[in-house]
């Protein structure tokens, strides 16, 4: 059976190409209905900045192998099981669920590489999954603790989601640094106690316990250095791809024993795999889809047809975005 994929065929261009959808007796066919798109990974791979000696994600068997155009991306899918494979019981027939797999209106799944979604969750909010697991591991790596003052640097989904989770913790002060006013309110909504910009953001900010850094731009790593005192911690969730900038290393860096963590999803922590595991993991972040106002984040709905203008309106800022969802 042919359906149709999204493809990054090269430097801000993308293309819907035929795919074949055939499952094997022991997999299920999943027809979509929303996809998330991730506008800081996957605006690497629209402006070909992502590095071409990394493979994309290991943990992801649905992914192309490297960052090589023409590639399928994307991590966000959620759709309805329209079709069982011979071995597979018929219970999975029209159940909701998510998968980690690509822009495209159908695709074949081992049943158990799906998630259910909970019973009310739509499939456009269920896309959000991976967002709020991104989330969930920051806070893991950013190990918050009674009575600290906290700054998170960046007020995109990922950054919006991270805010919520650590709103529940008994923090002296968490503040949102965010250039736009749009999404400085949102960052008031998922809870936190203020927001600066970040031209007033190191005069307002300074000797904080822990700043997380959200905003995909390298040089704001500086901001973050700055904003923690003597043994602050500064944990890195931006993955710049092969963006650059100069980093400051040989001041408060150095004699305040600033420490730098790097905080990414496709792995856990040494430190914690004796408690957790990518699966308690996920399942943290399902129960805490119904805690994030996914709403409030989804900004655009723009049908998967119309990908291109949905790339575009992520990279031009023509208009103010969070989240992007594309609906099938």
């Amino acid at each position: 059976m042919s359906e149709t994929a999204l493809y990054f065929t090269g430097p801000e261009t993308v293309d819907h190409r035929p795919v074949n959808v055939d499952p094997a007796p022991t997999e299920v066919v999943v027809e979509t209905d929303a996809s998330a798109i991730s506008a800081g990974s996957e605006l690497l791979v629209y402006h070909d900045e992502m590095p071409t000696d990394l493979p994309v994600d290991e943990s992801i068997e649905a992914f192309d192998d490297t960052f090589e155009y023409p590639m399928r991306y994307g991590y966000a899918a959620a759709g309805t099981v329209v079709e069982v494979g011979s071995d597979v019981t018929d219970s999975w027939l029209d159940r909701s669920v998510f998968a980690f797999r690509p822009h495209q209106t159908r695709f074949v799944a081992d049943p158990d590489d799906l998630i259910t979604l909970p019973e009310g969750v739509s499939a456009a909010h269920g896309s959000l999954l991976p967002t709020v697991e991104t989330a969930t591991n920051l806070v893991l790596d950013s190990e918050p603790r009674l009575g600290e003052s906290v700054v998170v640097f960046g007020a995109g989904v990922v950054g919006l989601c991270t805010t919520r989770l650590l709103s529940a913790f008994p923090l002296n002060e968490l503040v949102v640094v965010e250039p736009l006013a749009a999404r400085q309110e949102a960052a008031t909504a998922m809870g936190a106690d203020r927001t600066v910009t970040p031209e007033t953001a190191a005069a307002e900010l300074g000797d904080c316990d822990l700043a997380v850094e959200l905003s995909g731009e390298p040089a704001v790593l500086n901001d973050a250095i700055d904003a923690v005192g003597y043994d602050g911690r500064v944990v890195v969730g931006s993955w710049y791809g092969e963006k650059r900038a100069p980093i400051d290393l040989g001041g408060s860096f150095h004699r305040d024993r600033i420490e730098l963590v790097s905080s990414q999803v496709s792995t856990i922590d040494p430190a914690r795999r004796g408690r957790w595991d990518r699966e308690r993991r996920f399942d943290t972040a399902v129960e805490w889809l119904d805690r994030v106002n996914c709403e409030r984040l989804i900004s655009h709905r723009i049908p998967f047809e119309q990908a291109a203008d949905a790339y575009e309106l992520l990279d031009d800022h023509s208009e103010p975005a969070l989240q992007v969802v594309l609906t099938y």
